[in-house]
């Protein structure tokens, strides 16, 4: 009896767990269904096979909607504010994670209180606007990574505290100076945690839109999300178009969290352990 419920239980967890899965994925196959089909097929925006295969909406959609601009666009505002992220939170989170007294314990709260307090866009635009910040490449990099920062070093701080002290005090008695201890013993060990932060920071970034909208006034700066609402703008009618066109956005992000979904896991995971 015993042995049917549990068999019950585990059937029923997996049934939950594809239906849970079908909602999250049908409208993506809608999507990449209706991206194949003519103009008036897509208006039904329905899981019918195309009668037609039409490929050249995604030639259409990269012609007029400005997507390899806007593709390399994003992909330099997520590369270089992940890695800013990356660069700076590691050595942060270490150097607090190993003294956490005065000035470095009230840096570390202070930090990731951004985590609860929300963004302010009248007093950011009056900061971005001070430092001739807006409408520009670099801007919106600082913003992203400064947006992204308290989350990174909650979990690098936590994950750091699982690595023994052990090692630093080995590594200084074979002679590592301070950097050199960080760059050839520590950094190594935080490649689970690295991986997690480019992975969740990255999609974070890919897929934002406000942030583009209130500080990128210029359409030849603006990253893939502004350009599928700039593209919409303009086929509304066309749902095909505008199938085809998200989908062409959902693919990096989709390869991704892909590629790095086993990190975000375990490094997650590991490195809400201390905070």
């Amino acid at each position: 009896m015993a042995r049917f419920g549990k068999t019950f239980w585990h059937v029923l967890a997996n049934v939950i767990t594809t239906a849970v899965s079908l909602i999250v994925v049908i409208p993506v196959v809608v999507l990449l269904l209706n991206s194949f089909k003519t103009q008036g097929e897509s208006n039904s925006m329905s899981l019918s096979l195309p009668k037609k295969w039409v490929t050249e909406n995604y030639a259409t959609v990269i012609e007029q909607g400005k997507l390899i601009s806007s593709f390399f666009n994003g992909l330099l505002y997520a590369m270089c504010s992940v890695m800013i992220i990356v660069v700076f939170v590691s050595a942060a989170a270490y150097v607090i994670s190993r003294n956490r007294k005065g000035i470095n314990n009230f840096l570390y709260y202070f930090i990731i209180s951004g985590i609860a307090i929300p963004i302010n866009n009248v007093a950011l635009m009056k900061v971005m606007q001070m430092f001739h910040l807006v409408n520009s490449r670099f801007g919106i990099i600082l913003l992203y990574a400064a947006i992204n920062i308290p989350l990174s070093l909650f979990l690098s701080y936590g994950f750091i505290g699982t690595i023994p002290r052990e090692i630093d005090e080995a590594a200084v008695i074979d002679g590592c100076r301070p950097h050199q201890l960080f760059i050839r013993v520590i950094l190594p060990l935080l490649k689970p945690i690295l991986s997690t932060l480019f992975v969740l920071n990255f999609m974070a970034v890919w897929n934002d839109f406000t942030m583009p909208l209130y500080f990128l006034n210029n359409s030849g700066k603006w990253p893939m999300t502004l350009a599928v609402y700039n593209f919409f703008g303009a086929f509304e009618n066309a749902w095909n178009l505008v199938s085809a066109d998200i989908i062409l956005t959902l693919i990096p992000v989709l390869i991704v969290f892909i590629l790095g979904q086993k990190y975000i896991v375990g490094g997650i995971s590991s490195g809400s352990v201390k905070g």
